[in-house]
């Protein structure tokens, strides 16, 4: 059984950073796609940002060039540097795993950025 489990959440002020982390337990196969999504209250789960095994990465448009997603593949863990935080980045961070034709997600962290 697939198990992601997310870290690194928490309150930061605009213009800060945080790390967020996945590690994936389980049955993984070498080639997938993780990622990281964000969903607020009453709102759509947003892309973020994935990257495949071969560490090809895509990123929404809203966090370009503040973001960076990153993956260990020996430690099946995924992470996502964001830099210069907004007020609107504050969101629940979703994990995400693309597997075969299977998605799996983590329970999700909080990140509020105060102004």
């Amino acid at each position: 059984q697939v198990q992601l489990v997310e870290s690194g959440g928490g309150l930061v002020q605009a213009g800060g950073s945080l790390r967020l982390s996945c590690a994936a337990s389980g049955s993984i196969f070498r080639i997938n796609i993780m990622g990281w999504y964000r969903q607020a209250p009453g709102k759509q789960r947003e892309l973020v940002a994935t990257i495949t095994s071969g560490d090809s990465t895509h990123y929404g448009d809203s966090v370009k060039g503040r973001f960076t997603i990153s993956r260990d593949n020996a430690k099946k863990t995924v992470f996502l540097q964001m830099n210069s935080l907004k007020p609107e980045d504050t969101d629940v961070y979703y994990c995400n795993l693309q597997m075969f034709e299977n998605d799996y997600w983590g329970q999700g962290t909080q990140v509020t950025v105060s102004s």
